[in-house]
């Protein structure tokens, strides 16, 4: 079992979903996060209602590199290891290439990707010094082809991550004597602060419980990737791969 998790993000949408559901199941957790206020809220609550388990929080901007990696050895220490480490902070604002939103899209890239690269990079620190642990990076079904617009930029850093992840379990392939997993996770739409301003909900769009709870069961069962939900976004998602750009645009 994987006792002591860490997840980045944990303030708001599927990062404090997960955190809800892994925390009924007996779960430790670290929260990390920019709000610390909303960190500590719920750790109050997560406490109160599990008294069982232990929850510390960190303010954590995961574009702090230095910072990052001084939060995840604090956080290993005062829970004595981390099993698993989700990758999960993450941006989603931008704009269509060449109209004048390149900081936007700039920030998305630095946190989607450069932030998660050195997430990564503390993690597998801790769990090859341990020889045991669970890297878990969330990606986005929209890795699954180029994106237009206002999604380009996302997109794109979401496929970077999932490319990254699979690099990091091929060093694992070879290497005997450790219980180190990497676990890829591409959600649908679910519902979360990031989404909450479009006016025209996504089809297919689930609750941020309901996906929430659908992640966690797909990390845990520790597959190399999973599309969450299953329905219907495992279909889609081949739709998205192989599907004309024309297709792909009115799909999304």
């Amino acid at each position: 079992m994987r006792t002591n998790i860490l997840i980045t993000g944990a303030s708001s949408g599927i990062g404090e979903g997960m955190a809800r559901v892994w925390a009924e199941k007996g779960h430790n957790l670290a929260l990390t996060a920019r709000r610390l206020d909303r960190l500590e809220a719920l750790q109050a609550e997560l406490t109160a209602a599990h008294p069982g388990i232990r929850v510390v929080v960190h303010a954590l901007d995961v574009t702090d590199a230095d910072r990052v990696f001084e939060v995840v050895q604090k956080a290993g220490a005062e829970l004595g290891g981390l099993d698993r480490v989700v990758v999960n902070a993450g941006l989603g604002k931008g704009g269509r290439i060449g109209t004048g939103r390149f900081e936007a899209n700039r920030q998305t890239a630095e946190t989607n990707f450069v932030a998660a690269l050195a997430q990564c990079e503390a993690a597998m620190a801790h769990f090859y010094e341990r020889r045991s642990g669970h890297l878990v990076v969330v990606s986005s079904v929209s890795a699954m082809r180029g994106m237009p617009g206002s999604m380009t930029t996302y997109a794109a850093t979401k496929a970077g991550l999932a490319h990254l992840a699979e690099g990091i379990r091929s060093d694992l392939v070879n290497r005997k004597g450790h219980d180190i997993a990497v676990t890829t996770v591409y959600p649908g739409y679910i519902a979360s602060e990031m989404n909450a301003q479009v006016e025209q909900k996504p089809k297919g769009m689930v609750d941020t419980e309901t996906g929430s709870r659908a992640l966690v069961a797909a990390i845990d069962a520790e597959k190399p990737e999973a599309i969450v939900p299953p329905w219907p976004w495992r279909p889609l998602s081949f739709v998205l791969r192989h599907a004309p750009l024309g297709l792909v645009r009115r799909m999304v």
